[in-house]
C-alpha cells in the first residue's frame, strides 16, 4: 500500500489533481484503522479489517476503476491508477491475516542499513570476514526485532559463553533473553 500511496502523492505534488488527493485521502483511512488494530492478537485484527477495512478497499478498488476511464490513458494519474489496480488484489490477504502489514515498509527499513552498507562489504577482507559480518548482523537485528538492546544482550552473553553448557546454548538467544526476568 505505500507504493500505491507513493505513486498518488508523486502525481499530486506535480500536478495538484483532484482524483490524486482523493485516493490520497481514502488510504490515509486504511491507514488509520492500522493504527487502531496495532498491538491487537491477530484475530483481533483481522477482525477490525474485516469490518472496517475491507468494505473502504472494496470502494477504493471500484472507485479508482470508475476514475481510470474518465482519464487520459497516457496520464501520469493513469499509469498510477492502474498500478494500484494491479497490486490491489495482492494486498487483500492482509485483510484475513492478522499477522500480515499493510505495507512492507518494517521489512525495507530493517534491510535499509543493509542497502546503505552494501558498497563498503565489497571490503570485508576475505570470504571468512564476509560471513563473520554476516553473523554479527544478523544477531544485532535478531536482538532488535525481539526488542532487546543489541549492545547490552551481546555483554551479557559474551560474558557468560565461555562457561555455558553448549547443549544449552538457546539459552542465549535474543528472544529467550527479551522473555527472561530483569
Amino acid at each position: 500500500m505505500a507504493h500505491i500511496r507513493r505513486k498518488f502523492v508523486d502525481v499530486f505534488k506535480s500536478q495538484g489533481l483532484a482524483i490524486a488527493e482523493e485516493a490520497i485521502k481514502r488510504i490515509a483511512v486504511l491507514y488509520g484503522i492500522e493504527q487502531e488494530a496495532r498491538g491487537q492478537p491477530p484475530e483481533a485484527r483481522a477482525a477490525i479489517r474485516q469490518e472496517k477495512a475491507k468494505p473502504l478497499l472494496d470502494d477504493l478498488e471500484d472507485w479508482l476503476g470508475a476514475q481510470l476511464p474518465k482519464i487520459s490513458g497516457k496520464s501520469e494519474l493513469a499509469k498510477a491508477i492502474r498500478y494500484a489496480l494491479s497490486r490491489l488484489p495482492k494486498l487483500r490477504p492482509y485483510l484475513d491475516h492478522g499477522f500480515l502489514e499493510i505495507d512492507n515498509n518494517p521489512a525495507e527499513r530493517s534491510m535499509r542499513c543493509v542497502a546503505l552498507g552494501r558498497k563498503n562489504y565489497l571490503f570485508m577482507g576475505s570470504e571468512g570476514g564476509g560471513k563473520s559480518a554476516a553473523i554479527a548482523y544478523t544477531l544485532i537485528e535478531s536482538a532488535k526485532l525481539n526488542g532487546v538492546n543489541p549492545q547490552a544482550w551481546l555483554t551479557d552473553v559474551l560474558s557468560r559463553i565461555a562457561d555455558h553448557k553448549i547443549n544449552r546454548i538457546d539459552e542465549l538467544l535474543p528472544w529467550r533473553y527479551a522473555a527472561s526476568p530483569a
